[in-house]
């Protein structure tokens, strides 16, 4: 089912054109007309983990640091240490304000003479002018190239089988969370060993001119890979813990709270280091914790969590019922003494659930790169 939008007050990415080709059901998402299904999200869901995906997520931000300074400039503005980074690693950190609440999370490219950061679509404008005011004392160059290049998500134990028949470059010299330059049909892109799914797969930046090229090409290489929409995409997530901007975390949390202390460097200077300090110096009031469900029980967003005697004691911030865990899953905040694994939750309907170690889905098949350490 195609649902029709006044598109001229929407923004549309290259492959606008394939997801209505596709018959895909789209919709509204922060501005910019999006799949949010192609087929059931159960299909798409167990394609990704089974055999393979492609997902558009050219709606992300894209931002590009440059210029005298620039990975000082990072360095400061983000929780992980750039510095750190060989040539072409990525990484994953947090922007904070000075009270060390979210501006946004991101994935973070240490490239030649450049750092791309990669950032959440609805977060693209708040985040531009933020990185625009902090890099006053830094004056580096500053370039939202979101319109410019677009962005596909390759996910899948066969990502890696798919995209090798486009290419001459060898894909298994791409660790995790490392990235390339290379041709792909003789189109260049930067490929990397990146995604939001668990699973492994690659993420594709390339000019938006060749949108529709590489593409069909991916397709008409495997008729079993199956497009997918944001439905997919946020269930994937979810089982595997990772967290989603405007839910789990914003400028009301802290990664500490969050589960994200693995990429907050304290051995470097960053906006927010001293509140962080302070909050971890007082001890954390609450955290958050994944949480099953039993009975087909499907937990959602903003609902209550309550200990065996009806004390309130967290709420639930993303919550489904997950198709590759066959039961209901959630992730919440808790409070501090309540949130040991084993111990029992209830929603307001009594229904239980159990706090359990993240991920939900167990995962195997992300390829490790030989230079990790």
């Amino acid at each position: 089912m195609i649902i029709y939008y006044n598109t001229k007050m929407l923004k549309k990415t290259p492959f606008y054109e394939k997801h209505l080709e596709y018959k895909a059901q789209m919709i509204d998402f922060f501005s910019y007309l999006m799949p949010i299904s192609y087929r059931s999200i159960k299909e798409e869901v167990l394609a990704v983990r089974n055999n393979c995906g492609l997902f558009d997520v050219s709606h992300m931000g894209r931002i590009e640091v440059s210029g005298k300074d620039y990975k000082e400039f990072v360095n400061y503005l983000i929780t992980n240490d750039i510095f750190s980074l060989k040539e072409y690693q990525a990484c994953y950190a947090c922007m904070l304000y000075e009270d060390g609440g979210i501006v946004d999370d991101l994935v973070c490219y240490n490239l030649p003479e450049r750092i791309l950061l990669v950032v959440n679509c609805a977060n693209l404008e708040k985040d531009y002018n933020y990185i625009l005011s902090i890099n006053k004392k830094f004056n580096c160059e500053v370039k939202n190239i979101s319109e410019e290049v677009c962005q596909l998500a390759l996910q899948g134990k066969r990502a890696e089988e798919i995209l090798s028949s486009l290419t001459n470059d060898n894909l298994s010299e791409i660790g995790f969370y490392y990235s390339k330059e290379m041709k792909i049909l003789d189109v260049l892109m930067l490929v990397s060993r990146t995604g939001y799914t668990g699973e492994d797969g690659f993420e594709l930046y390339f000019d938006r001119s060749y949108a529709h090229k590489i593409w069909d090409a991916l397709f008409e290489k495997d008729s079993s890979l199956m497009p997918c929409g944001l439905g997919a995409r946020d269930m994937l997530r979810l089982e595997m813990g990772y967290c989603l901007y405007g839910q789990d975390i914003d400028k009301d949390k802290n990664p500490l709270e969050a589960n994200l202390s693995f990429v907050v460097k304290f051995n470097k200077d960053f906006i927010g280091k001293e509140a962080l300090l302070k909050i971890k110096e007082q001890g954390l009031k609450r955290k958050l914790v994944g949480i099953k469900f039993a009975n087909k029980t499907v937990p959602r967003p903003k609902m209550n969590l309550y200990d065996s005697n009806n004390n309130l004691i967290g709420f639930i911030t993303s919550g489904t019922f997950s198709f590759s865990v066959n039961c209901g899953i959630a992730l919440g905040y808790v409070d501090i003494n309540y949130c040991q694994i084993g111990n029992k939750v209830y929603l307001e309907n009594k229904k239980e659930g159990e706090i359990v170690k993240l991920p939900f889905y167990q995962f195997g098949s992300i390829k490790k790169s030989k230079k990790e350490v």
